[in-house]
């Protein structure tokens, strides 16, 4: 059955900016009209980065060449009811190749692939993508490899995502892991807004550091804030802010990680006709024979459902995130999730 706060999250956790968890109590919405979406990239910078914003880079600096990456992808429905992508722009270092069409069990989808000719996300990096999902349209969105926030010793990498889903289409999001080297400083915001009988899924994994080196919670700060709009206003905000030098914000505290060493978060946010307490209990069901520690408890406003995962391997909080995300496909869609092919 579902549980109150997915995997052991505090009771407070989402009122604060140093814990991890779902509000019901959530802020008011920026938006009421999925015309006017939450754009990610528009937000103020948390306090905690504010130290970090002023610092200047021995190379390029922040806003030069090279340093504010964009994809701003847009995804349309066809007459024949499957969904192309009709409109892209990218900019390094995020390349987009054109789309994929072997999702068998779902043949009107479009698949996309982000790809990065570079390293990681160094000191100084702004990347900015947009992803929209015009009427009716059907999109799966992931990364071919794994995110390396790399070492940094001044200023900070930040990474913003926006989603757009209009009345009727469904997006997905399902990237590769970020993986948190030493003195990384990462901060994330991603925006969902939602038509009205649309649905979204988002998945997240985070490795704090190059686990088969011994190398864990060496970063400086990782920072994550995730917020869903429907017509009817606010459905989510969640909120992950770890620091394992600030007692504060320490992860591996009781009810954030403890013992644990990977957290992975899947949403399932969605407008249509679900019933969300059955939702998360037949998520939670799935999730019950997998290795990792995971549960899922409903959103409010009948918004769907939120998945925590703890685990030791990122393998295997993977393996909980992509058996939620197949349940919510099977649910929203009557299809399952397919095989991902990037190698």
């Amino acid at each position: 059955m579902a549980t109150e706060n997915a995997a052991g999250a505090d009771d407070d956790a989402a009122t604060v900016d140093d814990t991890v968890g779902v509000s019901e109590d959530a802020e008011e919405p920026r938006c009421d009209d999925p015309r006017e979406p939450t754009l990610a990239h528009e937000r103020d910078l948390p306090p905690a980065f504010e130290p970090y914003e002023g610092e200047s880079l021995p190379q390029v600096g922040v806003g030069s060449p090279g340093k504010v990456g964009e994809l701003d992808a847009t995804f349309a429905a066809g007459v024949d009811g499957s969904t192309d992508l009709v409109a892209d722009y990218a900019r390094v270092p995020y390349h987009l190749s054109g789309t994929l069409d072997h999702d068998v069990g779902r043949p009107d989808f479009a698949t996309a692939y982000v790809q990065s000719p570079t390293g990681g996300v160094a000191q100084g990096d702004r990347n900015r993508m947009i992803v929209t999902a015009e009427a009716d349209a059907r999109a799966h969105v992931s990364t071919g490899s794994a995110t390396k926030v790399l070492s940094m010793d001044a200023n900070y990498g930040r990474v913003d995502a926006t989603f757009v889903v209009e009345d009727g289409a469904h997006v997905e999001y399902v990237p590769e892991q970020t993986i948190l080297h030493p003195d990384a400083r990462y901060c994330g915001e991603t925006a969902v807004t939602l038509g009205h009988d649309a649905s979204a899924i988002l998945t997240d994994v985070v490795v704090p550091g190059r686990l088969a080196r011994d190398e864990a919670f060496d970063f400086e700060r990782y920072y994550a804030r995730t917020t869903v709009d429907g017509p009817d206003g606010r459905i989510l905000a969640d909120t992950t802010h770890l620091a394992p030098g600030d007692p504060h914000a320490d992860p591996r505290r009781a009810g954030v990680l403890d013992d644990y060493t990977v957290l992975g978060t899947c949403y399932v946010a969605t407008t249509r006709d679900v019933d969300s307490g059955r939702l998360s209990d037949r998520l939670a069901d799935r999730l019950v024979d997998e290795p990792a520690r995971a549960s899922a408890t409903a959103l409010p406003r009948d918004g769907g459902a939120f998945v925590r995962a703890l685990g030791d391997r990122a393998g295997d909080v993977q393996a909980a995130l992509t058996a939620a995300w197949d349940e919510a496909s099977r649910v929203l869609l009557d299809a399952p999730a397919p095989d991902q092919r990037k190698y």
